[in-house]
């Protein structure tokens, strides 16, 4: 059977097909920007914690996406970011890659961080191919606000199998927002940084930065609050020393007669 746009049928693979893994992604220019804007300040995993379902929930970064199995790089892109609900995460670290027939369904979503090298495709040819893929939404973020990509921020989300721009504010001169359905947040750019929105819990999802001095800082409130707790204590354990002490003198003082009033 032969796949077609949105078509993720395909026929069984006979007991003597050979198994085919997709190539690793080459690192490039993008593979930068993909871990500044991306992986470093970690938010696939404050994505993962917040999306949960681990067991069913798939979030990749570079990892191959394809209709088809192959050991060339034809017909394969390698999104900076891949979020798809509802499968097997197993396959895809057997195949090394995301095969949506294999899976059963496109990625919910995907995100392409803009270069110089690749800034033209990410509007593009990668946009005809995801839509070709039929993933849910497609997303763009240029840190540079425009200089690789046409804008700062973009989503095109599947509707009767064709993109439709997704709406983008501009909160600011300097931050734009859009909601992602397939993720229920809103990304946004900020200054030219990438920020994820909780729009129910009303916050964003933390960096390991601000995750980490978060954490800094409650370790630090809790060693303040035992500080004075302990001191409490000491004060307490004085106090109580030295009123048994003075009670000790009044019954002394009494036993010698001092409290008879002669």
């Amino acid at each position: 059977m032969t796949t077609t746009k949105h078509d993720i049928a395909v026929a069984e693979p006979s007991a003597a097909a050979t198994f085919i893994r997709f190539p690793d992604y080459q690192p490039s220019e993008e593979t930068v920007t993909t871990y500044v804007n991306l992986n470093y300040p970690a938010y696939p995993a404050a994505l993962g914690r917040h999306l949960g379902n681990t067991d069913t929930t798939l979030i990749l970064s570079e990892v191959a996406a394809a209709l088809f199995a192959t050991a060339s790089r034809e017909g394969l892109r390698y999104p900076d970011l891949l979020i798809a609900f509802g499968v097997n995460p197993d396959l895809w670290e057997a195949r090394n890659g995301y095969l949506i027939p294999e899976q059963g369904k496109p990625p919910d979503f995907v995100l392409e961080i803009a270069s110089e090298s690749t800034g033209r495709e990410d509007e593009t040819v990668k946009r005809d191919d995801y839509e070709g893929m039929g993933v849910s939404e497609y997303w763009r973020f240029d840190h540079t606000g425009g200089e690789f990509h046409s804008v700062p921020l973009a989503g095109d989300r599947l509707v009767d199998g064709s993109y439709r721009p997704i709406e983008i504010a501009r909160v600011s001169g300097e931050v734009y927002r859009g909601h992602s359905d397939a993720l229920n947040l809103d990304l946004c750019w900020e200054y030219g940084i990438l920020r994820w929105y909780d729009p129910v819990a009303r916050r964003y999802l933390q960096t390991y930065d601000e995750e980490r001095d978060e954490r800094i800082a409650a370790q630090e409130l809790a060693a303040q609050e035992r500080n004075a707790r302990i001191a409490a204590e000491q004060r307490a354990a004085a106090a109580q020393s030295e009123l048994e002490a003075l009670r000790a003198q009044l019954r002394a003082t009494e036993a010698s007669g001092g409290g008879n009033g002669k």
